[in-house]
């Protein structure tokens, strides 16, 4: 599914960011640079509301995005060694899939 990315920029900085996504999109279908940063910005505010209201977005041969709920604990201030209560909390998962994993490899 993954093709070797040949474009020496992704070889050289090895960094993949929304604004590197952008310019390629820009470069690669003729759109202009505002269209293409809103269509990658669209992508990931998507996968955040979607994990934000606890779903999860799967994305073929990439991964999946969800949601974790982690419960209250009790833990302990390191300076001064006395138990604190940690509340329960929420925090984004990521699961690769096993094509990606492969292409890792």
């Amino acid at each position: 599914m993954y093709r070797k990315i040949k474009e020496a920029n992704y070889m050289a900085t090895k960094v993949v960011t929304k604004k590197t996504l952008a310019d390629e999109l820009a470069a690669k279908y003729g759109w202009t640079k505002k269209d293409a940063n809103e269509a990658v910005n669209y992508v990931f505010d998507q996968i955040a509301e979607a994990v934000k209201k606890g779903g999860e977005a799967s994305i073929n041969g990439f991964g999946k995005f969800s949601q974790v709920k982690k419960k209250a604990r009790t833990g302990l201030n390191p300076a001064t060694g006395e138990k604190i209560k940690i509340k329960a909390t929420k925090a984004p998962k990521f699961k690769a899939s096993k094509t990606f994993k492969d292409l890792v490899k």
